[in-house]
């Protein structure tokens, strides 16, 4: 974390100075915004807390509900998101809070007793390695919590406006403001009163019965399965040895998947009532929390628990389904129609709860979605920018579809005779968050060269490795950097030559700095420091007591703040015994790899290839 550059700060360096927006920003609804967010679950929170990051973007969140959540319905926390967390800067908080599952137990039924059931298997969390985060578990609530602190301490001071209904929004043909949209006050003097307001764009985080979705017309491609499942936030008196361990339990009686929570004692069990016949009609939301209980407990033979305490339950009905799309922008539009509404999250696509994939999913869309939206208003970038976003989520929650599918019948007992252990063992990258690969695009290049970082696959996640800065001794995960500010990372891995002799890198950072065709000088602002749009890293083989810090060229010590001094903090070195080049499968020639603001890899280039660099940039910075 960097701050001073300002001025000396002796408070909370996370609570920025308020800019923009920010200052004195009214409590009152506004008539225009940039951006309106409805709903302040996952999807919606994780949209705020990036605008929030800009304090020359006006967005609102409005909730229809008076108050913060209070208990959230999702636990389930992927490394993936974990890896998000860090990028708003509370990755440690939540992990210190939460429930760190570690192994899952499996359980079926006893060959021998079958009505019984015996532990068959236990498997590590992250047998491959995948991440250095934690699978965790920790309430719904406290992570919205933690977005919502962001906002609060971000220099437009964003914070949710809660008792608003929304009605129903029109995309009009005109105007700065072309999407008019209509809230309904719920509480207070002005209870029942509706009001306008006139936004660029409107993000629908609304949940499954998204009201949103249904004002542009986006409908689900079909509906694969309905299924019920009861689930309660229990404490209780057991003796099932393994009450703090994540089990997937398959009985002759039934499934069972059994989250322990955060905090020692409570923990989440899933209870599978079964498929629903088409005639149903919503009748299991009737199941009475008693049969759940008992349902479990035979699940659970010969072991039994006995309730002492119930935070939460509910009985609720989940189809496999994915909207066709997650704009307002018809198929058959023409090319030239933008997208000025967006849907995400369970506002178009449900499954079950056996992967655990809703909340992280639904904030992988958004952090998808919000820098590009910034990137937008903020003058950067054509709306064309925004056209990316369906193409590339809508094709990630089909895949999460197809794979809930065969998750879910795997725990049901079919399958192509793969044991249900060992397809979680095989299969750990995608529910951990780490399989979403997006196709080239106007922000994934077409002209990578692969081979100079296989430990980098193009349109896949950057996975962060250590290194030690060269200022100041110290080891760090270079990617744990990374903000959620919208900046793109460039990480410049040097060749073999020496720090104090001339080669390829120095030509690369000449370039970068001197040359008008740089995107560097080609699309930061005039006047703006270096660093606004770019943040770039070098990481050096050589060992770092073999070279200055002031060896390294100026492009990777930019003069920041009003008091233009030198950032010492991007120049690296490989560590001996781990070294990054060997991890990653770095051409020891050097390669530069480029990354985008919500973090996937977008660009790989040799270090004297500056056409195809600009050639990228130019691209997504197209004003056109």
């Amino acid at each position: 974390m960097q701050f001073h550059h300002h001025g000396y700060v002796s408070t909370n360096p996370r609570v920025k100075e308020a800019a923009g927006v920010g200052i004195d920003r009214s409590p009152a609804m506004p008539d225009t915004v940039d951006v309106m967010i409805v709903g302040s679950g996952p999807a919606g929170v994780v949209a705020a807390a990036q605008l929030a990051a800009f304090p020359d973007i006006n967005a609102v969140l409005v909730e229809q509900r008076p108050h913060r959540l209070e208990l959230g319905h999702a636990d389930g926390i992927q490394a993936r998101s974990v890896e998000t967390f860090q990028a708003f800067g509370f990755a440690n908080e939540i992990i210190d809070e939460a429930y760190q599952i570690t192994e899952t137990a499996f359980w079926k039924a006893d060959p021998h007793t079958p009505e019984n059931i015996v532990r068959t298997k236990i498997t590590p969390d992250d047998p491959h390695g995948i991440s250095e985060f934690p699978h965790l578990i920790v309430n719904q609530a406290r992570v919205i919590d933690y977005f919502c602190d962001f906002m609060a301490n971000s220099p437009s001071r964003m914070r949710p406006h809660y008792g608003y209904e929304f009605v129903g929004l029109e995309v009009l043909d005109e105007g700065d403001y072309p999407v008019k949209v209509t809230l309904r006050c719920i509480e207070g003097e002005r209870a029942g009163e509706e009001i306008t307001v006139h936004a660029k764009y409107v993000i629908g985080g609304d949940g499954a019965r998204s009201k949103v979705r249904d004002c542009i017309g986006a409908t689900y491609s079909k509906v694969i399965s309905m299924h019920a499942w009861g689930v309660a936030d229990v404490i209780v008196d057991t003796n099932f040895p393994d009450i703090r361990t994540k089990c997937i339990i398959n009985s002759s009686k039934g499934s069972i998947l059994h989250i322990p929570r955060e905090g020692g004692y409570l923990f989440r069990t899933y209870v599978d009532l079964g498929d629903l016949a088409e005639d149903d009609n919503h009748k299991v939301r009737q199941t009475p929390l008693e049969e759940i209980i008992r349902r479990a407990n035979e699940i659970m033979a010969p072991y039994s628990f006995d309730v002492k305490n119930v935070a939460w339950w509910s009985v609720y009905e989940v189809g496999h389904r994915v909207t066709q799309r997650f704009d307002d922008v018809p198929s058959d539009a023409p090319p030239e129609r933008m997208p000025h509404v967006f849907i995400a999250g369970d506002a178009c696509h449900t499954h079950s709860a056996k992967a655990g994939q809703g909340m992280n999913v639904s904030m992988q869309d958004t952090f998808n979605l919000g820098w590009k939206l910034a990137q937008v208003l903020r003058g950067l970038s054509s709306e064309k920018l925004l056209r990316t976003y369906n193409a590339e989520r809508q094709q990630i929650a089909q895949d999460l579809i197809d794979f809930d599918l065969e998750w879910s019948g795997r725990m049901a007992g079919s399958g192509d005779g793969e044991s249900i252990e060992d397809f979680y063992v095989r299969t750990a990258e995608f529910p951990a968050g780490f399989m979403t690969q997006y196709p080239p695009s106007q922000i994934i290049s077409g002209e990578a060269r692969q081979e100079l970082a296989t430990g980098y696959p193009l349109g896949k996640r950057f996975k962060s490795a250590r290194a030690m800065r060269r200022c100041d001794a110290n080891v760090k995960h270079i990617g744990h950097e990374h903000q959620a500010d919208g900046r793109w990372r460039i990480y410049v891995f040097a060749d073999q030559a020496h720090p104090t002799t001339h080669s390829a890198v120095d030509d690369f950072a000449q370039w970068w700095t001197g040359d008008h065709k740089s995107p560097m000088l080609r699309h930061t602002p005039a006047g703006a420091d270096p660093n606004t749009l770019f943040e770039m890293k070098v990481i050096y083989q050589q060992h770092i007591h073999d070279f200055d810090i002031t060896d390294a060229p100026s492009a990777f010590r930019p003069k920041n703040g009003p008091f233009q001094v030198e950032d010492w903090n991007q120049v690296y070195a490989a560590l001996e015994g781990e070294d990054i080049f060997e991890e990653r499968g770095i051409a020891r020639t050097g390669a530069v790899v480029v990354v985008r603001p919500d973090m996937y890899v977008a660009h790989i280039a040799p270090l004297d290839d500056h056409d195809s660099l600009a050639r990228f940039f130019t691209g997504v910075f197209d004003l056109s």
